[in-house]
């Protein structure tokens, strides 16, 4: 089955090439193209989308705003495709909802493989973003001990997440309700002072380094 997706960006031209590209390979379906974040909450919101590229500079509503908009009322994963990598444009989409951020000078077949890892729920950071993401006051190490004073069930939810597991699969896979398995990342959240499950698989990708 093809991967359902809406395309948002303020330059037609860069969307509708873009939908040309994905529209030749049958592993994608691009149900739409939107100009601002407005038009891509709509598109979300009246049809079955799997994935949403969002630019995350546009008029009207930003990709950051649509990509939390996105994510609370849908079950659509946001992809970022921009050109901008500007620190707190990165902390803000992760903050937000995205599951991925990825820049637009990309090859299609790079940028095809980030659609289908965050259909399949991982967590999607190319090294020149996560570079810009790291917390300058906080090295490897510190990462490391904190990752460590973790419980042995946290870590295993840890290790789940940055493996792209739902809280449903993580649930399944430790013998766990739902409810536990929720409880747990929320106990995980702050103890590392992150707001974002999306920003726990970042900060045990960048802690195992």
């Amino acid at each position: 089955m093809a991967i359902k997706l809406i395309i948002a960006d303020d330059d037609k031209l860069i969307s509708e090439s873009i939908k040309i590209i994905l529209d030749m390979d049958d592993d994608f379906s691009v149900a739409g193209t939107a100009e601002n974040g407005k038009e891509a909450v709509k598109l979300c919101r009246e049809n079955t989308v799997d994935v949403a590229l969002l630019d995350i500079r546009m008029p009207v509503m930003s990709g950051v705003e649509a990509a939390k908009i996105i994510t609370e009322e849908t079950d659509t994963r946001v992809l970022i495709l921009t050109t901008f990598d500007e620190d707190e444009l990165i902390r803000a989409a992760f903050q937000n909802g995205a599951g991925g951020y990825l820049l637009k000078n990309n090859p299609p077949d790079q940028i095809k493989t980030a659609i289908r890892a965050i259909y399949g729920g991982n967590a999607v950071v190319q090294d020149v973003v996560l570079e810009k993401i790291k917390n300058p006051d906080e090295s490897g190490e510190s990462r490391v001990k904190r990752l460590e004073e973790l419980t042995p069930r946290e870590k295993e939810i840890v290790i789940a997440i940055s493996e792209g597991l739902t809280n449903k699969q993580i649930a399944k896979k430790l013998f766990l309700s739902e409810g536990t398995v929720k409880n747990n990342i929320t106990s995980i959240l702050d103890k590392l002072s992150l707001e974002h499950r999306t920003q726990i698989a970042i900060y045990y990708l960048k802690g195992s380094r």
